[in-house]
């Protein structure tokens, strides 16, 4: 998989901060305790800037092993990728098959490249059912880049599209991320119930963080400070309606504090929240953190 533009900054930004320096006190975004799901029920992002998704856009063709499935956010028409082994619609009278385990998987950037498809093949390779789905704005597709809100409703519409596939087992639908993808993973498995477990691999939990390294992403009104509280899973860490799992690269260090804190805020609220640190950077990790989603999400 080639490197993404915010790969690339990523891995420059990553040895900026020792490992295990804790949030000052000053930087530590607050607790909110109000339910994720609910707030978004009345929250609108205020875009003041309104355009594509910002890394460059490549065609929807599906790559091999997959097919393209067009899937609706509200008034949107978007595109995901769907494996083979996904059942196509039965026919009258056709033999219903067992059903499989299956699995969201969200890209890391802000568009869908070939070359992203390559995470989804281990869980393929393990029997169940990948989605990859390309969010608004990206691509090509319309909508407006909001970074990490209007998104997660996208990646909510997409799982509900996976999980009524024939031959996918409802009860057994889990949710995985890299990067930007992971940050995603975090948002939408506080905003609904319907994931078994959810996998986060180099997310940002602290939108102030990721903002004032990624200035030129920034869509919303920054007066308004709900605007970024909405995109920081870490407000929200008692919200997580399933197990997650949130891992990252022994390079990464920029966010080790944060996804420390935000465990740590899910797990005195007894949830069942846990991290990890693969060895390798933003890249290299991924296959370590891919075996290790493996292995947790077969333990829930």
């Amino acid at each position: 998989m080639l490197p993404t533009r915010r790969h690339l900054l990523q891995a420059a930004a990553a040895a900026l901060l020792p490992p295990g320096v804790p949030l000052a006190a000053a930087d530590e975004p607050k607790l909110i305790r109000e339910d994720y799901a609910l707030a978004r029920q009345r929250f609108r992002t205020h875009l003041v800037k309104m355009g594509p998704a910002p890394d460059e856009p490549q065609p929807l063709s599906a790559p091999p092993g997959a097919r393209r499935l067009d899937y609706r956010s509200g008034e949107l028409t978007l595109t995901a990728w769907i494996s083979e082994n996904a059942e196509p619609a039965p026919s009258t009278g056709s033999r219903p098959t067992a059903s499989r385990p299956a699995v969201l998987f969200l890209h890391g950037g802000n568009a869908l490249w070939q070359g992203h498809w390559d995470l989804a093949r281990p869980y393929v390779e393990a029997g169940y059912v990948a989605m990859m789905p390309a969010v608004r704005a990206e691509n090509g597709l319309p909508g407006y880049f909001s970074g990490f809100y209007d998104e997660t409703s996208d990646v909510l519409a997409a799982a509900e599209l996976l999980r009524a596939q024939p031959g996918v087992d409802r009860e057994r639908l889990f949710l995985a991320g890299h990067s930007v993808g992971g940050t995603l993973t975090l948002l939408a498995a506080m905003s609904t119930p319907i994931f078994r477990a959810a996998a986060a691999f180099s997310a940002s939990p602290d939108a102030r963080a990721f903002f004032r390294r990624f200035p030129e992403d920034i869509r919303f009104d920054t007066a308004e400070p709900q605007e970024f509280d909405m995109r920081s899973p870490l407000s929200f860490a008692t919200s997580f309606k399933c197990p997650v799992l949130m891992l990252h690269g022994s390079e990464e260090k920029k966010t080790d504090a944060a996804l420390r804190l935000i465990a740590d805020r899910a797990e005195a609220a007894g949830l069942k929240a846990k991290r990890g640190i693969i060895e390798g950077s933003h890249s290299s990790a991924i296959p370590g953190e891919t075996a290790e989603s493996l292995r947790f999400f077969a333990s829930v």
